[in-house]
């Protein structure tokens, strides 16, 4: 492998990780009642989500990684495991949308 997607590879993670942090976060935070950490990490998701869409569906560093290898496992781009990878979409976005509804009926209620 070389150095240029090593980084990429590097860098893609730990954009994963800041992201992944967050969604797990959002239910802590709202149970918390700490409401401007909740509504700051949701919108730093839903900016997330906002360039992943503009981007069909795929993190920009993947587009970038592929211009270094030929390898398109579900994992080329990013330190996770295949299953992880393959599923990452579904199992945060799961996630993340049981972290908005929790949020949402929490705050509605009157937090």
């Amino acid at each position: 492998m070389n150095a240029a997607l090593t980084r990429i590879k590097l860098l893609h993670t730990a954009v994963w990780c800041v992201f992944a942090g967050c969604i797990v976060a959002i239910p802590v935070a709202t149970y918390g009642r700490r409401w401007e950490w909740a509504v700051g990490l949701s919108g730093l998701v839903w900016l997330e989500c906002a360039v992943l869409a503009l981007n069909r569906c795929r993190c920009p560093l993947t587009d970038v990684a592929a211009r270094h290898t030929e390898e398109r496992a579900d994992n080329f781009d990013i330190y996770l495991p295949l299953w992880l990878a393959r599923w990452n979409k579904v199992v945060f976005g799961s996630l993340f949308f049981g972290g908005e509804i929790y949020l949402l009926r929490v705050w509605l209620a009157g937090g």
